[in-house]
């Protein structure tokens, strides 16, 4: 009779945590939601200066996205589609930045060498940014999951994906800026 209590316990845990897991996955923010407004330390070509949201927005859309680690595997391959798109980003008037829990030295050479100097790559060393959208990995707090947001330059979020794979966020968020500019000419 033990064993099978035993059993029983261990799969209800199992249970519980994947339940836990798949919230935690589930938990960033939405179309319609205010975007948290940040300021840090960002490097664009191996040169760092203070990134401000806020100054970003008054000239159009960004696109934020959080991504777990510089020079990692799936790090690299998105840095890598971002830069490529940067030009079709402008198209819509927008911008790119990418965030993570990197520090600003490390974030220095990834912008140049993975990031091809096309665009800025901001330093989240104490998480705060990612808390803020809801964009921790699971089971790791303080490191950023890979998720990408399109803001409208109301400071609205107007499009969110999550997948740690790198594939679709780009072709995803372009898609979406693309829809936006249609719903909105004149801006």
């Amino acid at each position: 009779m033990k064993p099978r209590f035993f059993a029983a316990g261990a799969v209800a845990l199992v249970c519980a945590g994947l339940a836990l897991f798949t919230l935690s996955a589930q938990a960033t923010l939405k179309p319609g939601d205010a975007a948290p407004d940040f300021t840090t330390q960002a490097s664009l070509g191996g040169k760092t200066y203070t990134y401000s949201l806020a100054s970003e927005l008054k000239k159009g859309p960004v696109v934020v996205y959080f991504y777990p680690a510089a020079f990692t595997k799936g790090c690299t391959i998105e840095a890598h589609e971002f830069a490529e798109a940067v030009d079709q980003y402008k198209q819509y008037g927008a911008s790119v930045i990418g965030v993570s829990h990197d520090n600003i030295d490390t974030l220095t050479k990834f912008s140049v060498s993975e990031c091809r100097s096309k665009f800025p790559v901001a330093a989240d060393e104490d998480s705060k940014i990612i808390r803020s959208y809801d964009a921790s990995m699971p089971m790791h707090e303080s490191m950023a999951n890979r998720v990408s947001y399109v803001i409208a330059p109301d400071g609205k979020i107007i499009y969110e994906y999550t997948s740690l794979s790198p594939d679709q966020h780009v072709s995803n968020t372009l898609r979406a800026l693309k829809e936006w500019a249609a719903q909105h000419p004149q801006q």
